[in-house]
């Protein structure tokens, strides 16, 4: 039977050995006529050669997986924007991409408004010390104020007592007028004195009250302005030094968290105003997977679905991610939908993450509904090819590894992704994936003979 003239076109046929090309047709026949007429031979320079990979036959719930396109992105959590809390000019110490540490210095501000900040705390604390100072200066002041009050009580008592005699004196018919009148004034002059003490004694306790209120103000106002400091430098107050601000001259913004220097905003040495985000730090390894599904498979959806996010396209050939190398997690579903496009929201924070794992990366969510129902056995629907009316498969046959078997496919159900087998298949068998449709070339519409592939990738029927 001739080689198809696509065969011819796709493949170049080249001769299998030395021997002259008029040996006999008949005689090849003959001499392989013991050849299972669906085999094809693929030793490893042809898989290497033709890009020809296996996948696996699985059990899968095909009939209760739902699929969804998606890609991922960073958790709200995964970034950290670093804005400057003051004017001044910037000095990176960090380039983008660097990987930092919790703690690791990321830029400097030399700022003309934290000098300023700097001079009002100085003043504040000078105002808590003239305060200090004042207070110190009233236990004197009240023990001479108490020491006065007590001279005029015991006057005031003095010429009461001496009123109080020269009335008895008076009472018996003696004493002069003039002495009991001079009494009088001075006894009066003396409880005038006791008032005007008395009320110097209530203006003192006022003051003194107004200076310990204001001593308080002064020192939480003092705080206050260390808090900000504190906060502004990103840094705790150290307890056993409150004057530990006066020695920054720079601004120094460090890492609070580990993780990647993603975007870079300045440029070094430029000023920058105060809520300039100067650079953003992401963590890797925070990321989500944010899927669309659609509005009209809302009954079968539902938080807490078991789900696999698969790599974007089903192939195992050259730098692509491998089809097996998945994913695992638990769906969740979003607030809101779009009303455009019919969609729901669909999120998933993977278990583990895989290295092909990247924001911005599609892939897809592939949803299983039902986790009790039987699973069916099942394989790549790339793995299936098309020659002319029929489906066939290629499996690898199991007695020896390098060698192919055409088969027509017995096929099911598909969800996209994978397609049942209903016979031909058992579990552990191996189908081919990629290189598939090139042995479907090499073999259409001549399976009744073996053949082989050359190590160029060439095809030739029989054997060598």
């Amino acid at each position: 039977m001739k080689i198809p003239l696509t065969l011819l076109t796709l493949l170049a046929l080249q001769g299998c050995s030395d021997k002259t090309t008029d040996t006999p047709e008949v005689q090849t026949e003959s001499t392989h006529n013991d050849t299972p007429n669906n085999r094809v031979a693929i030793p490893q320079a042809v898989r290497s050669n033709l890009g020809v990979t296996f996948a696996t036959v699985e059990r899968r719930k095909l009939q209760d997986t739902l699929r969804a396109p998606g890609k991922f992105e960073y958790l709200p959590s995964a970034k950290r924007e670093y804005r400057t809390m003051v004017s001044g000019k910037i000095d990176l110490l960090v380039s983008q991409f660097d990987t930092v540490e919790e703690g690791t210095p990321l830029y400097l501000i030399d700022s003309p408004q934290w000098r300023e900040m700097q001079q009002t705390i100085a003043g504040y604390f000078a105002k808590v010390q003239q305060l200090e100072a004042k207070m110190e200066m009233f236990h004197p002041l009240f023990l001479a104020h108490d020491q006065h009050e007590y001279s005029v009580k015991l006057n005031v008592t003095m010429w009461e007592e001496r009123i109080k005699k020269l009335e008895s004196i008076r009472d018996a018919g003696g004493g002069k007028l003039s002495e009991f009148t001079a009494a009088r004034a001075a006894y009066a002059t003396a409880r005038v004195n006791l008032a005007d003490l008395l009320e110097k004694d209530a203006e003192l306790e006022a003051t003194y009250a107004e200076t310990v209120a204001a001593l308080r103000a002064a020192k939480t106002t003092v705080e206050f302005a260390l808090e900000s400091a504190s906060s502004i430098l990103n840094t705790p107050r150290p307890l056993d030094n409150p004057e530990w601000w006066k020695n920054i001259k720079q601004i120094e913004v460090r890492a609070t968290n580990a993780g990647v220097v993603e975007v870079m905003n300045v440029t070094n040495g430029s000023w920058a105003d105060s809520q300039t985000n100067v650079l953003t730090v992401v963590q890797p390894d925070k990321l989500r997977f944010h899927a669309s599904g659609l509005q009209s498979d809302l009954g079968a959806l539902r938080d807490g679905l078991t789900v696999n996010i698969v790599p974007p396209t089903p192939t195992s050939a050259g730098n692509a991610v491998n089809l097996q190398n998945t994913m695992h997690g638990t769906l969740q579903l979003g607030l809101t939908g779009d009303s455009n496009e019919r969609t729901i929201d669909l999120y998933v924070t993977p278990e583990n993450l895989s290295s092909w794992a990247r924001p911005g990366v599609t892939a897809q969510l592939e949803i299983i509904t039902d986790s009790t129902s039987g699973a069916e056995l099942a394989i790549p629907l790339s793995a299936v090819q098309q020659d002319g009316l029929t489906q066939i498969i290629f499996r690898r046959n199991p007695s020896n590894p390098n060698e192919a078997i055409r088969m027509e496919a017995d096929l099911g159900l598909d969800d996209g992704r994978w397609i049942a087998v209903l016979s031909g298949l058992k579990d552990g068998d191996e189908v081919v994936l990629d290189g598939g449709f090139q042995l479907m070339l090499a073999t259409s519409g001549s399976i009744q003979q073996g053949g082989h592939f050359h190590a160029d990738g060439t095809f030739h029927e029989g054997e060598h």
